[in-house]
């Protein structure tokens, strides 16, 4: 059993309370998760202040060098930020590499920041079951950004709009097609995108791809919502994130207008309850009572026995009591 953190250290922005209590909510034992909850329950009064920011982009990109650097700029503004930074899990033994504080060398010395390597324990588009939990209990501690960082593969962009504020997807110059490079559906999920390494001989494809990608998002959202906007930056040389900052906080006045933000998050929080259902579903499925049964009705389902409409019935119904 995972050693319980206490909810005083915890509000009172304890690292190591912090810690136990996202260790706690990721143990996958009832016992722990039912400890979770209450905690997760005696927390929820003092969530919800932070700006939930999701940052994705194409591999080599820079993300871990714009996190570090972003991150140490909101410092110096005087915030505190909490990264949590998602990793591919094994799909044979379940590990994987947790090395994001080596990554981010300079940030994880900095007092005002906490740095979380979760795995994504195989959960669709890498991002970790618990994530959400942990979102709160970072806002708990007092971490007033908490920037969410995805391994940008498959589904990754998409499971991630559904947890935070918004969104920002990295590119580099020279992405080859441009748009081409990118599904249109997170074209319409993201926010903003930053083109990384913005520096050098790159500036002006640079900002070629920057005219390039504001016309296309130009046509793709109506007059009431919110316009996706295009930057540009080097993190390595920590250029114009005071840029990135002012339009994000633009784009929070904005959400803070007709409850915009707060409809958004219940929103959010309704799709994720029926998530856990579906979850929940599986995970009782894989159970004692009902394993033999399940593989029973797959086998008779995959001979052609059995319609996987009648399979599903007799499912739900052994589900049901």
């Amino acid at each position: 059993m995972a050693e319980g953190p206490s909810v005083d250290a915890l509000m009172a922005g304890d690292r190591r309370a912090l810690a136990k209590a996202i260790t706690l909510v990721e143990s996958k034992r009832p016992d722990d998760r039912n400890r979770a909850n209450d905690l997760i329950e005696q927390i929820l009064p003092v969530t919800g202040a932070s700006c939930r920011i999701g940052i994705s982009g194409v591999p080599g990109v820079g993300k871990s060098t714009f996190i570090e650097a972003f991150g140490l700029y909101l410092i110096g503004l005087g915030r505190r930020v909490a990264v949590l930074a998602v990793d591919p899990s094994s799909p044979v033994g379940g590990g994987s590499i947790l090395g994001d504080k080596t990554r981010m060398p300079e940030l994880s010395r900095v007092p005002q920041a906490f740095i979380r390597p979760s795995p994504s324990s195989g959960i669709m588009g890498g991002i970790a079951q618990r994530t959400r939990e942990t979102i709160l209990l970072c806002e708990a501690a007092g971490y007033d950004v908490v920037l969410v960082e995805t391994v940008g593969v498959g589904q990754s962009e998409v499971e991630v709009h559904g947890m935070v504020d918004f969104f920002l997807l990295l590119m580099v110059p020279n992405a080859g097609d441009e748009l081409q490079g990118i599904k249109r559906g997170i074209t319409e999920l993201v926010d903003a995108i930053v083109i990384n390494k913005a520096d050098g001989d790159s500036i002006s494809l640079a900002n070629q791809a920057r005219s390039y990608y504001q016309s296309a998002f130009d046509m793709l959202r109506g007059a009431d919502e919110w316009k996706p906007r295009v930057l540009t930056c080097s993190a390595l040389e920590k250029t114009r994130l005071e840029d990135i900052w002012a339009m994000i906080s633009e784009y929070f006045g904005w959400m803070h207008e007709d409850n915009r933000l707060i409809d958004m998050r219940r929103q959010q929080s309704l799709a994720w309850m029926k998530r856990l259902v579906n979850l929940e579903i599986e995970r009782r499925l894989q159970g004692n009572e009902l394993a033999d049964h399940y593989r029973h009705l797959e086998d008779e389902v995959r001979s052609g026995n059995m319609t996987p409409l009648r399979a599903a019935e007799q499912v739900v119904a052994k589900l049901l009591g």
